[in-house]
């Protein structure tokens, strides 16, 4: 009898496992954290997923471009987006997840410049370039937009890169790690031997997982995302895979 009992909760669990209904989540291209086409989607997108699967449950990823995979799961269309800055707006909108992945946006220079900074106000004068859509924290929004800071949006982090390898400006704020595989994917050896990085972090901040207030269950959702995103830190995995990526990538040729 105990046997049968036994079958018949396996069965029972199986069948529950196998009829449960994807997670569908919205994504957007940011290499190396998210891409649909790098391996495992990114390692940001890997994270997610695999916090997931310690819980049982499976994603579906779309890609989108940003402003439409947010609005996706803003509406409820979609149950989610990964990843994203916290924010008051978006805790409105959206139940917000423990930290996936840290981000850390840095200046970038070319080596022949002579510089320092300890302040937004000392970059006064400054050629800066930045990508158009991006915030760079409080304190240099708040400047650029006040004029106190010379900043040219361009369209694209390329691009901004490529303005700095000319010597059309001086400095260019971006995140290290995706800066550095940027300048990895589509720049020469003898072109990333050029640049390097003031050690002082513009701005920190960690990125999340969104699941929007909309969709029924979501708020239990997210806590099983947070014990199983607890369990795959705690194994060591999240760590690991994020030495897979970044270790590779240099400004050296």
């Amino acid at each position: 009898m105990r046997s049968l009992l036994l079958c018949i909760f396996l069965n029972l669990l199986c069948h529950g496992l196998a009829v449960a209904e994807p997670v569908r989540l919205t994504n957007g291209e940011w290499p190396p954290y998210l891409g649909e086409h790098l391996p495992h989607n990114g390692v940001a997108s890997r994270i997610v997923a695999e916090a997931f699967a310690l819980q049982g449950i499976e994603v579906r990823w779309e890609f989108h471009p940003w402003a439409r995979s947010l609005q996706l799961a803003e509406r409820g269309q979609r149950a989610g987006s990964a990843v994203w800055l916290r924010s008051n707006e978006r805790a409105a909108k959206f139940f917000i997840s423990d930290p996936v992945v840290e981000s850390g946006y840095y200046l970038f220079h070319r080596k022949g410049l002579s510089f320092d900074w300890a302040e937004v106000a000392d970059l006064q004068g400054r050629r800066i370039v930045g990508t158009r859509g991006y915030d760079y924290g409080e304190a240099f929004q708040q400047a650029e937009s006040a004029g106190q800071l010379r900043v040219n949006r361009v369209t694209s982090d390329e691009t901004a890169f490529r303005q700095l390898l000319a010597g059309r400006v001086e400095l260019f704020p971006m995140d290290k790690v995706v800066g550095f595989d940027m300048l990895h994917q589509h720049f020469s050896a003898a072109e990333r031997a050029q640049l390097s990085f003031h050690p002082k972090p513009l701005r920190a901040d960690s990125l999340h997982l969104l699941l929007s207030r909309e969709v029924a269950g979501n708020a239990e959702l997210l806590e099983r995302f947070n014990q199983g995103l607890a369990q795959l830190r705690d194994s060591g995995k999240v760590a690991q895979y994020l030495l897979e990526v970044q270790q590779p990538l240099s400004l050296a040729p």
